[in-house]
């Protein structure tokens, strides 16, 4: 049984020709031809059972066959603000497997110890469109450019909003304890510092602005780990 191949494409239903990277992945890579089968996701909640019409060097059209409603595996809506590493592979990987497991929305945070003040949304935007088609994720995750610590605080999401860090003079309690109390339909967002943490006086910024300081465990973890930690421990009480 030939395996499954599928393709992002935006608005699919409304079009007939595959995004110019798409296509060239169709065609290039996987050579195919027309009357070849293939399957679309529109990152909004739907794949596509369709046929190739017609492949030339550069384009492939394509005519839908069967629509093909998909639901979230997960309650609610998960959201991961975090401050990007210095290597930017460390966050790409994070990014990947985040997606992977099942997160709505990244937001990349510039902190006061932030070792990154910069990055590119449009590679990290690649990446998390491959991790999506990888593990059929019918919904495509938003990713938000960089956005300075004090901003995302004063503009924070709807929803229960949590914090982590490491200062023992600041009373936590356990993230998964937490989400257990909550009811699983509820927005979560939650915060993840850079390496070496965030400064004491964000995070008291934080909690006075309605985030809820939390433990993602006992070890002392990575950024990127940390950021995926928490993507994961939502999902574990948030799959339907």
């Amino acid at each position: 049984m030939k395996e499954a191949r599928y393709f992002y494409v935006p608005s699919a239903e409304a079009a007939n020709e595959l995004p110019e990277q798409e296509a060239q992945h169709a065609i290039k890579v996987l050579r195919l031809t027309e009357g070849s089968d293939i399957f679309l996701m529109d990152g909004e909640g739907c794949f596509y059972e369709a046929e190739v019409t017609m492949a030339s060097k550069k384009r492939c059209f394509y005519a839908i066959r069967k629509k093909l409603p998909q639901q979230k595996t997960w309650r609610g809506s998960i959201h991961l603000a975090i401050a990007p590493t210095k290597m930017m592979e460390r966050m790409e990987w994070m990014v990947e497997k985040s997606v992977e497991i099942g997160v709505d929305e990244i937001t990349f945070l510039d902190c006061q110890f932030s070792e990154r003040h910069t990055l590119r949304t449009d590679r990290v935007e690649k990446i998390m469109v491959a991790a999506m088609k990888q593990s059929r994720k019918p919904y495509k995750t938003i990713i938000n450019a960089m956005t300075p610590f004090n901003d995302f605080i004063a503009h924070a999401p709807e929803g229960r909003k949590y914090i982590a860090h490491c200062y023992d003079e600041i009373e936590r309690n356990d993230f998964f304890n937490e989400l257990q109390t909550l009811n699983p339909d509820e927005k979560v967002t939650v915060l993840v510092g850079p390496e070496g943490d965030f400064s004491i006086d964000e995070v008291k910024l934080a909690i006075d602005n309605g985030f809820e300081p939390i433990s993602l465990g006992n070890s002392r973890l990575r950024t990127e780990t940390a950021g995926m930690m928490a993507v994961a421990m939502c999902q574990m009480l948030k799959r339907v």
